[in-house]
């Protein structure tokens, strides 16, 4: 990562994400957040430039963007963040944590995120955008789609599907062989031993739909 970095977002997310790229030595031109509030403040000492629009007087080849906003109550916006800024032309750097344990032939898509502890085994492909959270552990030959999340603790056994979309709550388990689908919500502690359909939500020991 030879580039320096911006970060699109300055919450909660954004300070992890601060870390791991410290830990990796790579430099960080600041911050953009839609709050006027944190104008000119700064986040772990990475001042917050402005909003988005900064940003777009960058050319898209001098800088990488790294998608600070997290998906557990806006998904969709971390998404739309990921694609529009796609659509103008601009990379989006991928995060691995120093301490994090990659397989040598796992496949990491654009802008995906392996944070602390975070241990991904042989044969697995990681979405673009994803986010695999703090010490969550991902075994052999899964598939997870693009702007996807598996949250601090999460434990997929070998041969599990996740759809685009979906979000895995923190310190649940999936069973081998498991197919989850697109846009769907699994809620913390669950353990998920049946395949979920698309837009689903699941909870319980075992996972059960949940229904609004």
């Amino acid at each position: 990562m030879s580039l320096p970095v911006i970060i699109l977002g300055g919450g909660g997310h954004a300070k992890v994400l601060i870390e791991a790229l410290r830990a990796s030595n790579v430099t960080i031109t600041g911050i953009t957040d839609a709050d006027p509030l944190k104008l000119r403040a700064a986040v772990m000492g990475i001042p917050v430039l402005g909003n988005d629009g900064i940003v777009d007087r960058q050319p898209p080849e001098s800088i990488q963007l790294v998608n600070g906003i997290g998906s557990v109550n806006i998904p969709r916006t971390r998404t739309e963040l990921f694609e529009r800024f796609k659509a103008r032309g601009f990379a989006f750097a991928t995060i691995v944590h120093p301490s994090a344990v990659i397989a040598s032939d796992a496949v990491l898509g654009e802008g995906a995120q392996m944070m602390a502890g975070a241990v991904i085994q042989p044969g697995c492909r990681i979405g673009m955008n994803s986010i695999v959270n703090t010490n969550a552990t991902i075994d052999h030959d899964c598939e997870i789609g693009d702007h996807a999340h598996l949250s601090p603790g999460v434990t997929l056994s070998g041969g599990v599907r996740i759809g685009t979309g979906t979000h895995v709550g923190t310190g649940a388990t999936v069973i081998q062989g498991i197919v989850i689908g697109k846009n769907c919500l699994v809620a913390a502690g669950a353990v998920v031993v049946a395949n979920v359909p698309d837009g689903a939500s699941v909870a319980g020991v075992p996972a059960k739909e949940v229904r609004s």
